[in-house]
């Protein structure tokens, strides 16, 4: 029935009748295509992820280390760690779901795509890949998880406990990052040629944990903000997942490109 509507249209509008607004177009989600069921059942996942990955697969560098995050947020969410464990819970599986997403993609997110897109290349080290990832992840999933799991929660990021909890959840993952970053500069004069290690180490040092914490949660309130506000939200949301992945291309260098 379609070329009828559109001749009603043509006709209307000809003879100066009334032509009905169009539909807009709803903004996309701020959910996972497929949400995990529960927090053992994301760690399963990761734990499938890391073993169908071939060794030299850049993502496996971030999937190893965000497994072991999510297995310190697993654990301590039943010591009295967190002030509001099921808020915690909750954004814990929003967040992994995003990830996961971005896995099973036939063309992840703009912020994930230097990541995916150079994965198997050679000429980069493993925490070029683990901090490409926790740069989409953190910087561009992150401020989209808060928000969409305080609407599925009726809480918003002023109610209380959201803000402490994001903060400690931040915590663990930032611990788990400096230890593999700390891991990496202590080794890097053995990883790679003297002529890059420099450059290299200023590369990984460069990227902050904390500030990028930081601007996801400013960025989460910001699109808390927009809800309704269309296009506006949706430009946000586009112009941040690119510039999420220009700071993913630049963390991706090929270590022989960062040579003085």
């Amino acid at each position: 029935m379609g070329w009828l509507s559109d001749a009603v249209t043509w006709v209307r509008s000809h003879l100066g009748a009334p032509v009905a607004p169009a539909t807009p177009t709803p903004p996309p989600p701020l959910v996972p295509a497929t949400q995990p069921v529960s927090v053992d059942a994301v760690v399963a996942r990761m734990q499938q992820i890391d073993g169908s990955l071939a060794p030299d697969d850049g993502v496996g560098d971030f999937n190893r280390m965000y497994l072991r995050v999510t297995e310190l947020v697993r654990d301590h969410l039943v010591t009295g760690y967190f002030t509001d464990p099921a808020f915690v819970e909750r954004l814990d599986l929003v967040f992994a779901g995003l990830y996961l997403d971005a896995v099973d993609a036939a063309a992840p997110d703009p912020s994930w795509a230097p990541l995916f897109d150079v994965r198997r290349e050679p000429g980069r080290v493993p925490i070029q890949f683990a901090l490409a990832g926790m740069n989409a992840h953190i910087n561009h999933d992150l401020p989209v998880a808060v928000v969409a799991t305080c609407r599925q929660l009726g809480l918003t990021p002023d109610s209380p406990g959201v803000a402490d909890d994001y903060q400690r959840v931040n915590e663990l993952l930032a611990g788990v990052q400096e230890e593999v970053r700390r891991s990496f500069l202590d080794g890097i004069a053995l990883a790679v040629d003297q002529r890059y290690a420099g450059p290299l180490a200023d590369l990984v040092s460069g990227w902050s944990i904390t500030r990028a914490r930081d601007a996801a949660w400013t960025n989460a309130r910001v699109l808390w903000s927009l809800d309704g506000v269309e296009p506006l939200r949706t430009d946000f949301l586009d112009t941040l997942s690119r510039t999420v992945g220009m700071a993913g291309r630049s963390l991706l260098t090929p270590v022989a490109d960062l040579a003085p």
